[in-house]
């Protein structure tokens, strides 16, 4: 017969059921964090998707260049033109309304300020490019159609006291910095190394087959179809360039 045991105390076994249910509490507690971070992971793929879709999204809108048409057009018209130019302001309206009737093309605007313009020519340059920073392509082409429209051209500018409609703080912040200068030096820069030696000029680009031309002068929408389909030709071997030959850049009249 085996000997008995000793009873065990009672302090003993009130330590030993604290001890378990202390146990089993740890090991809960220790579940629960488990689980916390496992949700914490399965929700961290969405949060970094959602937050890298803004820059995307920003993306799409950004510029200079700014553009109106179809931005996934085959063919881009580059327009080089000041605002104090009276023979681009004329062309402006009926070359909008031939890209708006052609939905493979795609107008982007250079700036090419004459030096006989100045300084009115930069200036209304730096208001639509502020208006753009604020607002977008849209913006931009407001500012334009509207500078247009109330110009005295020929480098008089604006009349005296005229303030823009839509102007706002952010557009008035840009104005008084340095950023729209840079962007307008440097497509003028671009423009006269570009061989541009007049306004109104239009670079007319195949984004399939890579070649361009520069038509310079308000090219009508027949021409213009006409150097469309010469692009499109699979035989072209170089790139073609057409100019009309100027001893200084200035306006190309009609």
């Amino acid at each position: 017969m085996e000997p008995k045991r000793p009873p065990i105390p009672m302090q003993v076994q009130a330590f030993r059921r604290r001890h378990r249910r202390s146990r089993w509490s740890s090991a809960l507690a220790v579940a629960l964090v488990a689980l916390l971070l496992i949700w914490l992971a399965s929700r961290l793929p969405g949060e970094s998707s959602t937050q890298s879709s803004a820059p995307d999204s920003a993306a799409q809108v950004a510029g200079p260049p700014w553009q109106m048409g179809n931005p996934e057009g085959r063919f881009t018209l580059t327009l080089y033109a000041d605002l104090e130019c009276p023979f681009c302001r004329d062309y402006f309206p009926k070359l909008k309304q031939w890209v708006a009737a052609n939905t493979d093309v795609a107008l982007q605007w250079h700036h090419q300020p004459l030096a006989a313009h100045e300084p009115a020519a930069s200036a209304e340059a730096r208001l639509a490019e502020c208006a753009a920073e604020a607002g977008g392509h849209a913006a931009f082409w407001r500012a334009i159609e509207w500078v247009y429209v109330h110009t005295r051209s020929d480098g008089q500018g604006l009349p005296d006291g005229l303030r823009y409609p839509d102007l706002t703080p952010a557009i008035e912040h840009c104005l008084v910095s340095e950023r729209p200068d840079a962007v307008i030096r440097a497509q003028a820069e671009e423009a006269t190394k570009g061989g541009v030696t007049a306004t109104p000029s239009i670079r007319l680009h195949d984004r399939q087959t890579g070649q361009a031309i520069l038509l310079q002068g308000p090219i009508e929408g027949d021409s213009l179809l006409s150097a469309m389909d010469m692009l499109s030709a699979d035989d072209s071997a170089a790139t073609p360039t057409t100019e009309m030959p100027a001893d200084v850049v200035g306006d190309m009249p009609r």
